[in-house]
Order: C-alpha cells, then structure tokens, then sequence
C-alpha cells in the first residue's frame, strides 16, 4: 500500500500540471472578429483574431518591403497577451506551444526568432510586433506580441501552450480557437 502511495505521490510530483484552459470566448460586435482568454488565475492568456489586413498595415506603416508584408499576412496571425498573476515569477517558450488542427495534424507556431533571421536574411533589421520566443515574467509581469502559425485564414484549431514556474511545467489547452478570415466579410 506504501509503494502505491509513493508511486502517485512521484507521480504528482513529476508529472506536468495539465489543465484544460476555460478559455472565455468574446466576439466584438463592431467587427465580429473574436477573441479567447483564460481564467487561470497563475498565467493569464488572451488570443485576439488579426485580420490579414491589419497586419498589412502594421508591416507597411513600418516601411517593410512587400515580400514580407506578404508572407506575414499569409499566416494566421494571434494578439497574443500573456500575464503572470501568481506570487512568483513564471516562463513560456511559444517554441514549445502546439496548434491541433481537426484533422489531428500538430502545428508549430513561427517564432519571432525565425522570423527576424528571414528578415535579416532580407535585409531588414525589424524585431517589432512578434511575441517573444521565451520570457520570463516576475509577479505582475506581462507582455503582448502577434503569434503566427502557418494555416489558412479562418481554420479551427486547439491551442496547447505550457509554462514553467518553480520547476514545474504546467500546461493547458485553449480550445475552438479560430484564425482570423480572410477578410472581415467573410466572417
């Protein structure tokens, strides 16, 4: 009985924090465009539709050449807020985040250093809008950037991010999330 005791207490102990992330939808009745956050009272995350246009011209107001004003409007693109509401500091590494699309088929979302190596690659000394890759966040920290992933305007998909507080990895699920249509008709 002691070693069945001991065996899920190590299990506990070791095994990530899984939660399914009570994610709110909140759809903006201006636009109709839609946004998800979570309840969790630690690590607060809040994913805001963007519509292609807008990132069109966020990435033209900056002066950036077309080739990347397109590319990145080609992508699903999230607001992304992210906050630290617990007495501790905590860390995320969107590199580790995972989108499921219906098909079950796993998706990695672009990092920002991906993306800036392109546009240096390019030329282009650009590192504003992206979400930080990895950060760590002290008590009331938080930080807001576009998240990206490589799927069409308007797919379904779940979100699985994680982060690490303490040493611990803590993981949560944000369901029914759905890139931002083509255009604001077709939504």
């Amino acid at each position: 009985m002691m070693n069945l005791f001991r065996t899920c207490f190590l299990l506990i102990i070791i095994t990530p924090q899984t939660l399914a992330a009570a994610a709110r939808e909140h759809v903006n009745p201006d636009t109709g465009l839609s946004s998800w956050k979570t309840d969790d009272p630690v690590f607060s995350m809040e994913l805001i539709q963007v519509l292609p246009d807008y990132v069109r011209a966020v990435y033209a107001s900056r002066g950036l050449p077309q080739t990347i004003i397109d590319s990145v409007s080609s992508y699903c693109v999230f607001g992304t807020i992210l906050k630290n509401h617990s007495a501790v500091p905590l860390s995320y590494d969107v590199g580790k985040w995972r989108y499921v699309t219906p098909d079950g088929k796993t998706h990695k979302a672009r990092t920002k250093t991906e993306w800036v190596q392109e546009w240096r690659d390019q030329g282009v000394a650009f590192r504003w809008s992206l979400l930080p890759e990895q950060q760590t966040y002290a008590v009331g920290d938080w930080g807001q950037g576009f998240t990206t992933v490589a799927l069409p305007h308007g797919t379904l998909l779940d979100l699985h991010y994680s982060w690490e507080q303490e040493g611990v990895t803590h993981t949560g699920i944000i369901t029914e999330v759905r890139c931002a249509p083509a255009d604001i008709e077709q939504k």
